[in-house]
């Protein structure tokens, strides 16, 4: 091992950005339980007592500007992905963090259903460039039987963000409102971005690098260009990009369904005994995402470690994969129990076999892909994750209001399962490309 060990501050960073980039999105899953929100997108007078059928339409709008979200979250995969891999991690991730920040603060001058959906969807654009740009530093910083186990910690920022968010946005909201909860999340983004331009170099430029590290760094000896131009076509020649697609496109619905519905869920299903709103809800968000993030971290280690093992690559990543595919089995339990502590557990196990498959999923870019080709290919595969999502968010608010959320977490129970056999069917043995 060397001496020093510099790259692990740079995964603390990435994990800081992520933990904002999940604050600015997960503020409005909250600020929908709001009363004074409600009316206001609904554009009722604060007086007013929303009937049933009011809140059911809020619940079939509020769909819709979730769908219109997760479309520009597609897009700006698409978009930024290749930005970066133009621009270079530093200022493709500068650039995403501006927006999205600018899009956080925007939403607390919204009055509309059409201005939320506006502001949304500009956030989604921006928030896009997360991912990739995370992904590319890991393939930066990190050798190959690492890059898991950074992933997974950087990734463990999306629940702290989500736990943030659950301790502090409901207590806000009902002290300052919910305008002064977007307004203060919007403005921690350009705090956080001043952090990373500050602070983020490539690693043979970084002058706190030793050479020792850096040889470290640099020990796969994976090629860092490739020959000829780089194209979303010639990518999707690649039975590997195409099990990237899959392992995102039926999984990240499922989260973005726990993402934005589970407060909902909280506050209204018709099996739990206990409700729970503003004043309580809290709690059991706090105790899903310490969970999941528990899971998150363990499962980029636990592959991690079996490749230092001697596991092979193919082996470590399947491997993990299927116990995280086996951890979101029970969720389904949790649309028809009463008791709220179960619901919780079960969703809080599902969501941290869930942060598992995304760290595992994530590298399969880092370890098949030239580093020059990382953003890119993981913005497709994080596109065909946000039109999946896109699209159960078009349905869910209808399923919820007729059904209830049986049919939602039969769904999830599982889909991960599924996706794991046909990724194993696309690539029965991970091999890097040739390009």
């Amino acid at each position: 091992m060397p001496p020093h060990n510099f790259r692990w501050r740079i995964v603390f960073l990435l994990f800081l950005i992520t933990t904002i980039n999940y604050v600015d999105r997960n503020v409005l899953s909250f600020s929908m339980l709001d009363d004074a929100f409600r009316k206001e997108m609904l554009g009722v007078p604060l007086s007013y007592t929303l009937t049933q059928a009011d809140l059911d339409a809020f619940k079939i709008q509020y769909g819709w500007v979730d769908t219109a979200f997760k479309l520009a979250y597609a897009l700006g995969f698409i978009m930024i992905g290749w930005l970066i891999d133009r621009l270079g991690t530093r200022k493709g991730l500068s650039f995403a963090i501006g927006l999205w920040s600018l899009a956080g603060v925007a939403t607390a001058y919204v009055g509309s259903f059409r201005g939320l959906l506006g502001a949304r969807f500009a956030l989604g654009i921006g928030e896009a460039g997360n991912f990739p740009s995370s992904i590319k530093s890991i393939a930066e910083w990190f050798p190959k039987k690492e890059r898991a186990f950074a992933t997974g910690l950087f990734n463990a920022g999306t629940n702290v963000g989500i736990i943030l968010t659950a301790a502090l946005i409901p207590w806000m909201t009902l002290k300052y409102g919910w305008r002064m909860s977007f307004m203060t999340t919007g403005v921690l983004g350009f705090v956080v971005l001043v952090f990373w331009w500050l602070n983020y170099q490539k690693p043979e430029d970084h002058p706190k690098v030793s050479t020792r590290e850096l040889r470290y760094i640099k020990q796969d000896n994976q090629p860092e260009e490739i020959e000829g131009r780089v194209t979303w076509w010639r990518l999707l020649r690649f039975r590997q990009t195409w099990a990237l697609i899959v392992g995102k496109l039926m999984a990240d619905p499922i989260w973005w369904f726990y993402l934005t519905w589970l407060p909902d869920f909280f506050n209204s299903s018709e099996a739990l005994t206990q409700r729970l709103d503003l004043q309580n809800i809290g709690f059991p968000f706090m105790v899903i995402y310490i969970i999941s993030d528990g899971g998150s971290i363990f499962f980029g280690w636990l592959s991690s470690r079996l490749m230092k093992m001697g596991w092979s690559l193919n082996r470590a990543r399947k491997t993990t994969m299927l116990l995280c595919a086996l951890c979101v089995v029970p969720i389904f339990f949790a649309a028809q129990t009463q008791n709220v502590y179960i619901a919780t557990v079960l969703i809080a196990i599902a969501a941290a076999g869930h942060l598992g498959w995304s760290a595992n999923v994530y590298t399969i870019a880092s370890d098949l892909y030239p580093k020059s080709a990382v953003a890119m290919v993981t913005g497709i595969g994080g596109f065909s994750g946000a039109v999946g999502g896109a699209l159960l968010a078009a349905v869910i608010g209808p399923i919820r209001v007729q059904w209830g959320y049986l049919p939602l977490f039969l769904l999830a129970s599982f889909t991960y399962l599924i996706a794991l056999l046909f990724i194993h069917l696309l690539i029965p043995k991970m091999k890097p490309v040739e390009m």
